[in-house]
């Protein structure tokens, strides 16, 4: 990733927005240090390929998550996964969490959109109350990725629900080709 934002002009026309926490990185293997930055941590089985996949087929990526920088640039960085986002937005910058638009308008801005683009964006995450609401709230696709038992699996209310349901990061890639095309 680079501090300049460059948009490949051959890339997809679907932006794909993916959570860290419980869809790329399982958190259950997070070591934290004494100021509560996260180290070191494993990728979900199988995330490391989809996000490699999505990049390689020419989707931009972005990560927008809560949390502090340095632990998702540790984390990416020693999984070898910091490279393939165009832009990435953390909470502790932001100075707001998801469900908060300013997540996601900071996300669309890094990237020179506008919200006349959030229908052909997708926001990917573990948190029903968070990304799938947030993402609700925008106008942007939401995808609820089950793969984590530390999260509720059920909405609490109608904007909760998420547009689509996933168990397995790998089978974000088939729908994201879908929703692609669907595109035009």
């Amino acid at each position: 990733m680079s501090d300049t934002t460059t948009i490949d002009p051959n890339a997809k026309k679907l932006i794909v927005f993916l959570d860290c926490g419980d869809t790329i990185i399982d958190e259950g293997t997070e070591i934290r240090d004494d100021h509560d930055i996260v180290i070191q941590a494993n990728v979900i089985p199988g995330a490391d390929i989809m996000v490699k996949t999505l990049a390689e087929r020419g989707y931009i990526l972005a990560i927008v998550a809560d949390g502090r920088a340095q632990s998702f640039k540790n984390i990416l960085t020693q999984n070898g996964l910091y490279d393939y986002f165009t832009t990435m937005v953390y909470s502790e910058t932001v100075k707001a969490s998801k469900p908060s638009s300013r997540m996601f308008k900071a996300a669309i801005g890094a990237l020179d959109l506008s919200e006349q683009d959030c229908s052909r964006i997708v926001m990917v995450g573990n948190n029903l109350s968070r990304d799938v609401k947030g993402a609700n709230a925008m106008g942007i696709t939401s995808v609820f990725l089950s793969w984590t038992p530390r999260y509720p699996k059920l909405h609490a209310d109608e904007s909760e629900i998420p547009d689509y349901t996933i168990n397995h990061p790998l089978e974000l890639i088939d729908l994201v080709e879908k929703l692609n095309d669907e595109l035009g």
